[in-house]
């Protein structure tokens, strides 16, 4: 009864959350640094603070879709990912699709399990409200509000090795990047593709 009541309430935070991305100025400088309270492992990025609140509207409209997986990487971030091949044919179509989104896959066809898999593309206000609803009440992501965007993730162990696979969604001004990872989580790896899209 707790859990669903936990699972309820976390829900009217990210509606509440997400409600406060309407136009008003930025009186937030460069974006929030609150993240939430886990005992699980690290996601791409470092795991953070509890305390997420309704953040600033980003001023930024009509951000364009990215087309280079590497470009949007820090060299901090390329340099974990280092030897681990990209797009390989192996895994399926990659890079820019045909409704312009961008799909990078940052895994060796012959390793059993690691991988990252980043998929970037255009989703209305509406459409994501549900979606990271969702995600929150049936399946118990956390979501919190940095770099003026919503930002959820979740981590778990993996069903078959001894390894931690996670998810990582940041959505902001109709741009959702959303990470799946297995095995493979470098530091700082969202944040990264967050500031050269939107700084």
């Amino acid at each position: 009864m707790n859990a669903r009541l936990a699972a309820a309430a976390s829900a009217l935070l990210l509606i509440a959350v997400l409600a406060g991305c309407g136009p008003q100025s930025d009186a937030g400088g460069a974006g929030s640094s609150e993240k939430p309270s886990s005992d699980a492992p690290a996601t791409p990025d470092e795991t953070a603070e509890p305390g997420p609140s309704p953040s600033p509207a980003a001023t930024t409209k009509g951000v364009p879709l990215p087309t280079d997986c590497r470009a949007i990487l820090s060299q901090d971030v390329l340099e974990q990912l280092e030897g681990i091949p990209l797009n390989d044919a192996a895994f399926g179509p990659s890079g820019v699709g045909e409704d312009g989104g961008l799909t990078c896959i940052w895994a060796d066809p012959r390793a059993d399990t690691t991988s990252l898999v980043t998929e970037i593309s255009k989703m209305n206000r509406g459409p994501a409200l549900d979606m990271l609803n969702a995600l929150v009440t049936d399946e118990g992501f956390t979501c919190f509000t940095p770099d003026k965007g919503t930002r959820c993730e979740k981590t778990w162990p993996n069903a078959q090795y001894p390894v931690t696979d996670g998810r990582t969604l940041f959505w902001r001004d109709d741009v959702l990047i959303d990470t799946r990872y297995s095995n493979l989580a470098p530091t700082g790896y969202t944040s990264s593709i967050v500031k050269s899209l939107f700084d």
